[in-house]
């Protein structure tokens, strides 16, 4: 039986309560209800996406840029409000706000320093 596609994606974080924080409050996420007590489960679609507290013999302080050769789009409206309240709260900004073939995209890094990239085309 062939792989059909990617059906979960997850981040480990150092402050789950910040990350958590961070994404409702500046993506929009919300939490779904079910998830285990180590994780938050946001209510995505098509795929699942989570933020989760770190694996024993994680070390986010270890490396450069968590992620690194992974690259997280993420599909969202309102693209370029959320970049400017990204901006205007300090947070960093990888790649500018351009339009391209996935619509309206910029590139953000989150609280633990994951490069996410917003996009407003499906």
């Amino acid at each position: 039986m062939p792989v059909t596609g990617p059906d979960f994606v997850s981040l480990q974080v150092r402050d789950l309560d910040a990350s958590q924080a961070f994404y409702e409050g500046f993506l929009g996420l919300e939490r779904s209800p079910a998830g285990p007590p180590h994780a938050v489960v946001f209510t995505t679609t098509p795929i699942a996406f989570a933020l989760r507290d770190l694996v024993a013999g994680t070390d986010l302080d270890s490396v450069a840029q968590p992620g690194l050769g992974v690259a997280l789009w993420l599909h969202a409206t309102g693209v370029q409000e959320i970049h400017d309240a990204l901006a205007a709260a300090g947070h960093p900004i990888v790649t500018a706000p351009f339009d391209g073939p996935f619509g309206r995209t910029f590139t953000f890094a989150d609280p633990d320093g994951y490069h996410v990239t917003l996009h407003d085309r499906g």
